[in-house]
């Protein structure tokens, strides 16, 4: 069992952060039940195999009716049994449901109330619509990836969403309940992706203070602005990655492409970068990526092939830790990190929405008179797993 084995969890469904933050928490052990709207098909949101929602996996899903009293109150009747609940609404909404902090940590106070949201539970724009790429603009992320010719570059939604969003929510949940276990107190965890992100930039303002790092996009020694901090491109059309900052390890890069023999300019000469880049990218294109691995990969030079989704499960690496792993089907990231005694395990593939209704509720408590009648009022449904 994982490190997290015994805890449980209410997840009030939502996207992005909250199931990422869900799956964090399933693959180390504990157990999560998600509150879904209620849906008239078995099919679930999409109407497809929910196999492919790999942030949906390792837990149940009940369908219930947040408009009817009866299934607010069973919401509630899990808090009552839960050590936490996370939820992704804007400000407002959950409290507006009848599910908000006040009401959940009344009926339990030892409840660990986790809050996900883009801005934050409070602030002039709080209230206000955005997605991860708005999230990461005001936190001075996305203003600093990319190069001098491309502009702001998006780095997809890994940076709000995932990194500033979800893995902040599942740390902070955790230290919250670390600290209701001493206090016999729980608390509100309010996080945001804006704040997440910019945390996230934490060395970055570091160096920018010291006068280190510039404003100017792509003249920096982490954002392509350094020759040997970057990507090149190789004869085959594929690319490879290089990362030699440390000298020693800028000296085997120079020894392995043979560039000590071309007399460059001194390796933090920053006014020769542009064009010492230029060298690069020539030197890089004489070799296919297989041929720059036979003579790089392993060595200290800080390199590794650039590789696609369909590419990188099958790299010995990946494979010798079993860094993916395969549920239903589909070939998915497998959890990490790992644990030397509690090791964490990936569950299942995600639910139907509502297809674990009956049995979610029973495991939590729920006696079988309680579930029909829920059944029989509409509060809850009950829908069939995918049939594939």
């Amino acid at each position: 069992m994982g490190p997290l084995a015994g805890m449980k969890i209410v997840e009030l469904a939502g996207i992005g952060p909250v199931p990422f933050c869900s799956t964090l928490l399933a693959d180390m052990g504990a157990q999560v039940i998600r509150v879904d709207r209620t849906a008239p098909s078995g099919l679930g949101i999409s109407g497809k195999n929910p196999a492919f929602d790999v942030l949906g996996r390792g837990r149940k899903s009940i369908s219930v009716d947040l408009k009817n009293p009866d299934g607010v109150e069973a919401v509630l009747r899990l808090v009552e049994g839960a050590d936490a609940l996370v939820e992704g609404f804007r400000p407002g909404v959950a409290e507006r449901l009848g599910l908000g902090p006040d009401v959940c940590l009344a009926r339990n106070e030892k409840l660990v109330y986790g809050r996900m949201t883009g801005w934050g539970q409070d602030g002039p724009i709080s209230h206000a619509a955005g997605h991860d790429i708005n999230y990461i603009a005001l936190s001075g992320v996305l203003y600093s990836v990319g190069n001098k010719d491309s502009g702001p570059i998006p780095p997809l939604n890994l940076t709000g969403d995932f990194g500033g969003g979800a893995m902040f929510l599942a740390f902070g949940v955790v230290s919250a309940l670390w600290e209701a276990q001493r206090s016999g107190k729980g608390q509100v965890v309010d996080t945001s992706m804006l704040e997440g992100s910019a945390y996230l930039m934490l060395p970055i303002y570091g160096m920018h203070g010291s006068g280190f790092w510039s404003d100017e996009r792509g003249a920096n020694i982490l954002d392509t602005g350094a020759p040997f901090y970057g990507t090149y491109e190789t004869a085959d059309g594929k690319w490879v990655s290089i990362g030699s900052i440390e000298p020693k390890f800028y000296a085997e890069l120079m020894q392995k492409t043979g560039m000590d023999q071309m007399d460059l300019p001194a390796q933090m000469d920053r006014e020769s970068w542009p064009s010492v880049i230029e060298t690069y990218r020539e030197v890089f294109k004489t070799k296919t990526r297989d041929e720059w691995c036979e003579i790089m990969e392993g060595s200290d030079i800080c390199f590794a092939p650039v590789l696609s989704m369909t590419e990188a499960p099958s790299h010995p690496q990946n494979v010798a830790r079993d860094s993916f792993v395969e549920i239903a089907g589909v070939t998915q990231p497998g959890p990490a990190p790992k644990f030397s005694r509690t090791q964490a395990k990936a569950g299942g593939p995600a639910p139907v929405l509502g297809q674990d209704t009956s049995e979610g509720l029973a495991e939590w408590g729920f006696s079988q008179d309680e579930i029909a009648s829920l059944l029989t009022s509409g509060a809850v449904v009950q829908t069939e797993p995918y049939q594939g």
